[in-house]
């Protein structure tokens, strides 16, 4: 299509009085090529937004650059009808709020900025979003409470719903607990499971199928499209999936330092619940009734040989056993030996509660030793609290043992011991992973990817219940450890999730981050080398391959990152409005001075979730920063491509700063793995730079949160400094 460019600059929030106004307008006529240039002193009221309109409407505008404040602002009030293509220039923020006013460096910048958006908006083309079927069912893969709450919730919001259970009957862990602890005001009393009024309103539920007694065979397809095969043989299609598998215990067999294996009177939490469930707390050696309990803490827990992380319902659950302890026989005693106390929010009630019980005695510490003496055990524990060793003699021995997510069964060589954080082995028997759930028909792997404790989480800051497999939520204990109540809170919340999945897929839209884009990649298979870069670097699993190793993409699965783009030699990958050729384009739209003038450049490529919003904060708070720097965002770092800095050096920038998410462990990049890969494959900018007879220090990386955005001028700051050390690049003026 032919572009007709309408250039509309805002003279309102202070932008008139830092600019020249009508220079900026000549600019976007002529180095902008626009049909139309025009400014006005409010374009996102009414008058303005007319402007355009009757501009669109009247003059046949296509390309609209709309150049006033952050393009993450007034993104409802900037929409206008395909097919006219959108371009925001930040004039606001990253420029008169945060650049000396009627200055000629704060000018050259704005114009710079607006030539940028011009060839941008002449070169993007509006994209044509993904037109198939989409099913809006949603698979609950879990029957447990988890599992039946996200099927109610998804039911209530109208939404047909399948949910598969492997086990004959419906509820879980539920089903083999006595009580829980008291989930309502005043939180002091234990209260009934109330699993078989919940099993019943699922299953009268006309909105919800439900099969029992089996799995899932295979996962095929992409969200709207997942088609489901049982092992039962049944198959139907669905749109999103929410996995609530749930956890299994851990092994308490590993524990036999704690005397499990070894003395018959030490069981674990699960096992206490189950004696108490059937009406009689004895001891498993003879059947005699406990006269005292030892409930032993963090059991094989916050321990980097056994699980890392703590459990989150261990200490309630020992406080609640602990009274059917003493409510069985009160003159029994009960003692709970722990590292720390946890009872968070309004279940510290129910903690003070049992304090006040007759017979139950906390102590913080260290178990040391359990032995057997007669016919009792012998517990020895390192009083933290008194600075001294105690010991009691109990009847029985109760082992808070850890939660497991029913996860990814996966290999993990290393781990974080939580106290040292440092890097420490895994056992090769730690059991912490157990079976298949969802069995994908992904290039890269049968089930989800988990993070460094097995969770099968995503993002764990921004983006809960969200996997690294778009369309599939994790729920519950799978996705961390959660009490019950909580569980339910999980539900609804991946309920939503994957509701908003089926929805925005039908409008051709990404669901996160990204969720107003409806481009996708396009492929030009016919310089395609099968190098596989695309289909093993995408975190999200969008590319199967064929037996050519050629890559399938499966469009829904897609977040929009272009990692892909970044990740492919060979520059087939694109987007209508984000490619390597778009933004090689604005690189060399911007002007250099010559030497002489002694006004470096230097080109930031800035990530656009917490580098380029960090520095639209900075300019909210009028932070001044060097006028020398150019900013582009990048969709993610991990879409930078090479060749953008090779055509920054060969345009005469002095320098390149690329910033981009924080990763590691506790990674915070919205696209999982981008700022890693691109932490990588800057390995080989010094290659780009021997070639171009360039030094080393001319580009640098960095990683950035977004509560950082007080450093990030700084950082320029700093890195003009190392450029003027460095000196003008040789190539300036070629």
């Amino acid at each position: 299509m032919d572009k007709k460019l309408g250039v509309y600059i805002c003279s309102g929030c202070g932008i008139g009085e830092a600019l020249d106004i009508e220079g900026l307008v000549k600019v976007g006529r002529s180095d902008g090529k626009a049909a139309i240039s025009k400014a006005h002193p409010c374009l996102c009221g009414p008058e303005g937004i007319a402007l355009i309109k009757n501009d669109i409407a009247g003059e046949g505008v296509n390309a609209v650059v709309v150049a006033a404040c952050s393009p993450r602002v007034k993104m409802e009030v900037f929409q206008f009808d395909p097919p006219v293509y959108l371009e925001r220039v930040n004039l606001r923020e990253h420029v008169a709020w945060s650049h000396k006013p009627n200055d000629e460096d704060t000018q050259m910048l704005a114009e710079d900025y607006l030539r940028m958006g011009c060839v941008r908006a002449q070169k993007a083309e509006v994209p044509e979003p993904f037109k198939e079927k989409i099913d809006q069912t949603i698979l609950v893969v879990g029957g447990g409470i988890t599992g039946m709450t996200a099927a109610l919730e998804a039911a209530a919001a109208g939404c047909e719903v399948r949910l598969v259970e492997k086990e004959p009957t419906l509820g879980g862990w539920l089903n083999k607990l006595h009580k829980l602890y008291p989930k309502h005001p005043p939180y002091r009393d234990l209260e009934d499971t109330g699993i078989e009024a919940k099993i019943k309103e699922v299953q009268s539920n006309p909105k919800i199928k439900v099969y029992t007694g089996t799995e899932i065979e295979k996962t095929a397809g992409a969200p709207g499209m997942f088609d489901i095969t049982l092992k039962n043989g049944e198959t139907f299609r669905v749109g999103s999936i929410i996995q609530a598998t749930g956890f299994k215990p851990y092994d308490a067999k590993k524990l036999d330092y704690l005397g499990y294996g070894k003395f018959p009177d030490v069981i674990t939490n699960v096992q206490m619940e189950q004696m108490a469930k059937t009406g009689k707390i004895v001891r498993p050696s003879d059947g005699k009734e406990v006269e005292s309990v030892a409930f032993i803490q963090c059991a094989g827990q916050r321990d980097p040989n056994h699980l890392p992380y703590c459990s989150s319902i261990c200490c309630m659950t020992s406080l609640k056993q602990a009274l059917y302890v003493v409510q069985q026989n009160p003159e029994a005693s009960a003692y709970i030996f722990y590292k720390d106390m946890r009872t968070p929010a309004q279940y510290e009630d129910f903690y003070k509660r049992v304090q006040e019980e007759k017979g139950i005695f906390l102590a913080k510490g260290e178990v040391k030793n359990i032995a057997q003496e007669g016919d009792k055990l012998a517990v020895e524990v390192d009083d933290t609290l008194l600075g001294e060793a105690i010991s009691v003699n109990v009847d029985l021995v109760v082992l808070a043992t850890g939660l497991v997510p029913n996860s990814k069964p996966e290999v993990v060589k290393t781990q974080i011991n939580p106290e040292t954080k440092e890097e420490v082995p895994v056992p090769a028997d730690s059991g912490r992973y157990a079976e298949p759930a969802l069995n994908l028909q992904y290039r890269q792997g049968p089930e989800m990817p988990t993070l460094k404790y097995g969770f099968p989480d995503s993002h764990f800051i921004c983006f809960p219940y969200e996997t690294r497999r778009t369309g599939i939520y994790a729920a519950g204990c799978l996705r961390q450890p959660l009490d019950s109540a909580a569980c339910m809170e999980d539900a609804a919340g991946a309920a939503l999730k994957a509701i908003q999945c089926t929805v925005l897929t039908a409008q051709g839209r990404a669901v996160h981050p990204r969720t107003w884009d409806k481009s996708y990649p396009e492929l030009f298979m016919q310089r395609c080398t099968q190098c596989k870069r695309c289909t093993e670097e995408c975190p999200f699993g969008m590319y199967n391959e064929d037996e050519k190793a050629n890559p399938l993409p499966n469009p829904t699965r897609c977040r929009r990152c272009a990692i892909c783009m970044g990740a492919c030699p060979e520059r087939i990958i694109s987007f209508k409005d984000y490619s390597v050729d778009i933004i090689g384009s604005m690189v060399k739209a911007i002007e250099i001075p010559e030497e002489d003038e002694e006004k470096p450049r230097v080109l930031a490529f800035l990530c656009e979730n917490d580098a380029y919003p960090a520095l639209d904060i900075a300019g909210l708070h009028r932070i001044q920063y060097n006028p020398w720097v150019r900013v582009i965002p990048l969709r993610c770092l991990g879409s930078m491509n090479l060749v953008w800095i090779s055509d920054a050096f060969n345009k005469g920038f002095d320098g390149v700063i690329l910033v981009g998410c924080v990763h590691g462990d506790d990674y915070q990049c919205h696209f999982i793995k981008g700022s890693e890969l691109a932490k990588i494959r800057s390995s080989k900018i010094q290659e780009t730079l021997q070639r171009l007879m360039l030094e080393s220090e001319r580009v640098e990386v960095h990683q950035l949160q977004i509560d950082q955005w007080h450093e990030l001028p700084k950082i320029f700051d700093k890195f003009m400094e190392v450029i003027e050390k460095v000196g003008p690049n040789p190539m300036k003026g070629m």
